[in-house]
């Protein structure tokens, strides 16, 4: 495939001061031809036949019913659109390659990770809220702020968002412990499977959800999970809102038992202004940043 010139189909969006990253990707595709189009353009799933490769967010059928693509490179971290059996089947069977930009977003979502935990355990919220609200001067915070250091953190998921996590949490010398379906043995810190979630749990300060959406994460971390959670634990999830029962959550905060959530995805996405989770006790929302940063473009096309 390399010998001769390529047909490259590409739909990821570039905004009208974006300019200089899409002349990167016209100059990066050196002899090859490059078709661009708009996200939800009608023309562009007909254009998808000619192509050997597509870039950016193509259908996923749309993708099976191209029988010339040979390589999808997603501009996103999450693949869930092709994360169907029907699907891996019929693009492995004709050699089709999917690869994602999730080591474009390790480092955001990493950092924004690292930046929840440690806002909290530092009181930032609280002191934001008075800031704005009564401004009352609240020392009675400082005995109670808690150090990092020993602290359990219990990743869901052990991709390279997780990876780089565990990275940037290494100075603070906490316990960080994994969960993924195969454990390879080649992971850095302490890894355990599915099957012994239910014990480690109750032992969890930080519970970080980073899992994608797909048939086996749909709701994993249920109304039993988090019940098994220590009493005062905190819930991050930087995966997708499906995997997570909101619900749930909501009522443990409001009990008091879980002491606080951050969310940086929800189901669905934007909530509605009257959502009970704006209103739940400590829970705090960012509407799905965690990923974005200035140079998020040019790194998808370098990437690329």
């Amino acid at each position: 495939m390399n010998n001769r010139r390529l047909t490259i189909w590409c739909n990821n969006e570039f905004t009208g001061d974006q300019r200089p990253e899409r002349d990167l990707l016209a100059r990066g595709v050196g002899p090859h031809e490059l078709l661009m189009f708009a996200p939800n353009d009608d023309e562009a799933l007909k254009s998808l036949q000619l192509a050997e490769i597509a870039f950016g967010a193509p259908d996923a059928r749309a993708v099976c019913e191209s029988a010339n693509v040979r390589w999808v490179h997603l501009n996103s971290a999450g693949y869930t659109s092709f994360d169907h059996q029907d699907i891996r089947e019929m693009l492995g069977k004709r050699g089709t390659i999917l690869t994602n930009s999730s080591d474009v977003y390790a480092e955001p979502c990493a950092q924004h990770l690292l930046a929840m935990i440690t806002s909290l355990a530092r009181g930032l919220p609280i002191a934001l809220d008075a800031q704005r609200g009564d401004r009352y001067w609240r020392m009675a915070l400082r005995p109670t702020l808690p150090l990092l250091n020993g602290q359990t953190v219990l990743l869901l998921g052990f991709g390279a968002i997780a990876r780089r996590l565990v990275e940037l949490l290494r100075p603070l010398e906490m316990n960080v412990i994994a969960v993924r379906r195969n454990i390879r043995g080649d992971e850095s810190i302490r890894v355990v499977t599915v099957s012994e979630l239910d014990q480690l749990l109750p032992t969890v300060d930080h519970l970080v959800n980073t899992l994608p959406a797909n048939d086996q994460s749909d709701g994993f971390v249920n109304a039993a999970r988090l019940a098994k959670l220590k009493a005062g634990a905190v819930v991050y999830n930087i995966g997708r809102g499906t995997t997570l029962d909101q619900d749930a959550l909501i009522r443990e905060l409001r009990a008091g038992r879980l002491s606080a959530a951050y969310l940086d995805v929800t189901n669905p996405e934007p909530l509605a202004a009257d959502h009970p989770l704006w209103d739940a006790p400590n829970c705090f929302i960012t509407p799905h940043l965690a990923g974005g940063h200035r140079t998020e473009k040019e790194r998808q096309v370098r990437h690329f």
